[in-house]
């Protein structure tokens, strides 16, 4: 049976030295930097404009927030990194706060986001480092991919991979039109109902 998100909901925010939620099968999380287009991704995969807290502003996300899908596994939305603007005892909290949940054990999978537009940032580089050193299977999404041609857009997303270091594949993904929307549901299907070589299949 294909796999579909047919029921999304909020279930807590956590900060440092807050409590993690009682763990259910699986956690898929969503990184990046600010502003890259988490909430509008989340907003977009479970068909819930109001679900995940969307802004213009940067850095709105502060907290890991919890999303229980299908009755069945959390989505979980990691602050952005890489705001400029914060003052670096705030950077400081936001990176131990990460890196606690990584470490934490309860990641099945990372869904790590990319700006199509651009080459992947220092802090973009860090963070996957961080994904590889906690030995955490992950997906590469591009994300904003309506703002390029859709004939450029996969040459795109797949140079954001590379210049990450990366096998060169990441997912094309606009929230404003839902490309990229089903293969990513496959993917996070895959991760949630069946063994992990399975994402490798994907790519074949």
């Amino acid at each position: 049976m294909e796999f579909r998100i047919k029921k999304a909901e909020f279930v807590t925010s956590v900060g440092l030295g807050g409590s993690y939620p009682e763990q259910i099968s699986s956690e898929i999380a969503m990184v990046g930097k600010s502003n890259v287009g988490k909430s509008s991704l989340i907003n977009s995969l479970c068909g819930n404009g109001k679900l995940a807290k969307t802004s213009q502003k940067p850095g709105k996300t502060r907290l890991i927030n919890f999303f229980e899908i299908n009755n069945e596994f959390y989505l979980v939305d990691l602050p952005g990194y890489g705001f400029a603007s914060a003052p670096k005892v705030e950077k400081e909290k936001w990176g131990e706060l990460i890196e606690r949940y990584l470490a934490s054990g309860r990641v099945k999978h990372i869904c790590m986001l990319l700006d199509i537009r651009h080459e992947p940032t220092a802090d973009d580089k860090m963070m996957f480092k961080y994904i590889l050193y906690y030995a955490i299977p992950y997906t590469l999404v591009a994300t904003k991919a309506d703002k390029l041609a859709r004939s450029k857009r996969q040459q795109a997303a797949n140079s954001c991979a590379r210049a990450l270091g990366a096998p060169p594949y990441a997912v094309a993904y606009s929230s404003e039109t839902g490309d990229g929307k089903d293969e990513l549901i496959r993917r996070i299907g895959a991760v949630i109902e069946v063994p992990p070589n399975a994402i490798d299949e994907l790519d074949k």
